[in-house]
């Protein structure tokens, strides 16, 4: 299954020069928050395949211009083609607004999740918005990882966890690709397809 993960920035090979058949061969499509809404109103309309998303800590938008047809993963395990997917959005707490949590309050979300992790055995891929704790998260408190990632990932070990919120193009050097105990970590910053099934992952991942 050919997975585009998308996150922070709109492709605009995707968006403003699209052409037809761009997104012929993808299966899936996952967003990890901080894009334009009616950005993904119009990928889930070309490509004819779900849309996924979690929340950015920007997207406070998306109470007023929800991304039509798309669906929300937030706070649940979302099941496709027996793939099970868990959203937790937001990043870390460093002014008022929504979308934004305390070490704390990511803790209680996940915790809110015992019954459905137990009810489905765990899940194969986690999508958040921020990174996990010092795995390829910032040093300042804005763009800081969640440690309790990090104890999902050793607790169920998803194949694949994806994030956004830390971009690509910032001064300190982000990785595209990491590995964590037995799961693939992508930042998926503007876009990057990748391969549910792949034995090889990095060597598969393209922009």
């Amino acid at each position: 299954m050919k997975i585009l993960a998308i996150a922070d920035e709109e492709s605009k090979v995707l968006w403003d020069y699209y052409e037809r058949g761009m997104l012929e061969g993808i299966d899936l499509i996952i967003s990890c928050g901080d894009l334009n809404p009616r950005y993904l109103s119009f990928l889930v309309t070309m490509s004819n395949v779900p849309v996924l998303y979690v929340h950015g800590n920007h997207d406070t938008k998306y109470d007023t211009v929800p991304p039509e047809g798309c669906i929300c993963i937030e706070d649940r395990i979302y099941i496709y083609n027996g793939v099970r997917i868990l959203g937790l959005g937001g990043s870390m707490r460093y002014k008022p607004g929504s979308h934004q949590y305390t070490e704390q309050e990511m803790q209680r979300r996940v915790r809110r999740l015992r019954f459905q992790l137990w009810k489905h055995k765990g899940f194969d891929i986690l999508v958040t918005h921020a990174p996990a704790y010092q795995l390829n998260d910032g040093m300042d408190l804005p763009h800081q990882g969640f440690r309790v990632f990090r104890e999902l990932m050793e607790k169920y070990h998803p194949k694949f966890f994806l994030h956004g919120h830390v971009h690509m193009n910032y001064g300190r050097q982000h990785k595209r690709y990491d590995k964590y105990e037995d799961t693939h970590v992508i930042n998926a910053y503007e876009k990057c397809v990748f391969d549910f099934e792949a034995e090889d992952v990095k060597e598969n991942l393209t922009r």
